[in-house]
């Protein structure tokens, strides 16, 4: 039976029973029996001729919830009286808020924080732009943009469906970097509308992150948006992922002794966190890449490629190997998928790959292949399920990036400032703590989004007007150099 997911599919059973104590392990027995967790077994009331008890507990999906409730209900004595979903609960009335930072309790106060005093201030940001990222919400907040075209592993489920997701996104912003987010859902999925409408509200944010934008057109709304605004704009679907894995991918070399430049590395899904993640290995000093998507393994000799998969071919691939999954993994020491589920064999992994393999399965809600099994033969296994070690997850990265291009009024990202995040992270884990099942440190480690957030704005008062800086749109090629011009030799 698969593990249970305490958090997601979280239910408290009300239940009322006839005034008799033992009746709370026969509860707790059900539940066991049928592969639910008990949390908690509650008695919310007691009276003469009754007992009213809640019972929490959770599956691993909604149908095993329902068997849960049913073994409850046969035990004799026993009625449900309702069933409550804890996931649907937290998320009635929404997850964030908006409340005043100053007073407001006497008519002075009024006058100063609305007419007639604000009149001054906006005055004042008429006359010098620049000062509204001091004088208001600007200098602290991020608008979190979607079009609902791919949320989560749910898909083009439109804006309305991906607004809870797009509310968790900014409660994680506040939670982790103090940085006040708003959740923008766009009424459309035309590319030109939905850059008009960010270059529109651009003016009171601070920071453009898109979010759940399908590809391919997510790269033309941030390439644009980019070259239009001059606040930073991060598609963290792509840059966000591919943060993550650099950091954990350079424990997990740690772990097994291998060196970046030197491994092969095959990426399975050419997409936006596909392209992204390539983009960023390649820029970080790896140099054999080979990417596997629908069309097979993509080499730049494929002249039936086009569009975003031929550039990606060329980019990669420098032994232009060709056919399936399993002949790119010959030999390979890594495999990163963000592709779909059940791809990956287990036999392929013993068979195919170099010795001490690393296999990161990230595709969501399910893997490539199931964790378990792939640590049967793999040395370090990553996912992006928090129900196994190392979870790689977009939490550690974001805030503390919008956290320090905030605080350096930076202008633009560059991809040295995403490798310098992905080091960072890396080295929250210390060399004494470092194992093959912690790689990547929790999200909620103190020193994450701050250490990222230094990491960030080293350059980031510089970097809009820095010699040439390197975008992160998907045909980014250039990597980091030292002062002989070659490629550092890092993990």
């Amino acid at each position: 039976m698969p593990a249970a997911t305490p958090s997601s599919y979280s239910i408290t059973i009300r239940l009322h029973t006839s005034p008799d104590y033992a009746v709370v392990g026969r509860i707790a027995t059900a539940i066991a029996e049928q592969g639910g967790i008990v949390t908690a077994v509650d008695i919310a009331d007691s009276r003469h001729d009754r007992l009213v008890i809640d019972a929490t507990c959770s599956g691993f999906d909604v149908d095993h919830t329902d068997d849960l409730v049913e073994a409850v209900e046969a035990i004799e004595g026993v009625k449900v009286h309702k069933v409550s979903d804890r996931t649907f609960l937290l998320h009635l009335g929404g997850k964030i808020a908006i409340k005043s930072k100053v007073a407001l309790k006497t008519r002075d106060d009024l006058s100063m924080a609305y007419t007639p005093g604000v009149g001054r201030v906006s005055s004042a940001i008429a006359k010098h732009p620049e000062d509204a990222r001091r004088l208001t919400v600007k200098g602290n907040s991020v608008a979190v943009v979607t079009d609902g075209s791919a949320v989560l592993g749910l898909g083009n489920i439109g804006p309305e469906a991906a607004m809870p997701v797009m509310e968790g996104k900014a409660a994680l912003f506040k939670q982790f970097a103090d940085i006040d987010a708003w959740p923008i859902c766009l009424a459309s999925q035309d590319t030109e509308e939905i850059i008009r409408a960010v270059e529109m509200i651009a003016p009171g944010f601070g920071g453009i992150n898109l979010e759940d934008i399908a590809a391919p057109r997510c790269f033309e709304i941030e390439r644009r948006l980019r070259e239009s605004l001059d606040i930073p704009v991060f598609h963290d679907d792509q840059h966000g992922t591919a943060i993550v894995v650099l950091a954990a991918l350079r424990n997990a070399l740690r772990v097994v002794d291998k060196w970046l430049a030197d491994v092969r590395i095959v990426v399975s899904g050419g997409g936006a966190a596909g392209s992204a993640i390539v983009t960023l290995l390649l820029a970080a000093g790896a140099h054999d890449v080979v990417v596997y998507d629908r069309e097979g393994l993509l080499s730049a000799d494929d002249d039936s490629l086009t569009g975003a998969k031929r550039e990606l071919a060329e980019r990669t691939n420098p032994r232009r190997i060709r056919g399936d999954l399993a002949d790119g993994l010959q030999g390979a020491d890594v495999f990163i998928g963000v592709s779909a589920p059940n791809l990956l064999k287990a036999e392929w992994i013993r068979d195919n790959m170099a010795t001490d393999p690393i296999v990161f399965a990230l595709a969501n809600p399910d893997p490539e292949i199931d964790p378990a099994e792939a640590a049967t033969y793999a040395k370090v296994v990553a996912s992006g399920r928090s129900d196994y070690p190392n979870q790689i997850n977009n939490v550690l990265a974001f805030p503390g990036v919008f956290r320090g291009l905030l605080d350096a009024h930076a202008e633009d990202v560059t991809i040295e400032m995403l490798i310098r995040a992905a080091d960072a992270i890396a080295a929250v884990v210390k060399d004494e703590e470092i194992n093959p099942s912690y790689i990547i440190p929790s999200v909620f480690h103190p020193d994450v989004a701050d250490t990222v957030a230094v990491a960030i704005a080293g350059e980031g008062k510089t970097s809009a007007g820095s010699t040439g800086p390197i975008k992160i749109g998907s045909h980014a090629t250039a990597a980091p150099v030292d002062e002989t011009g070659t490629f550092p030799r890092v993990r």
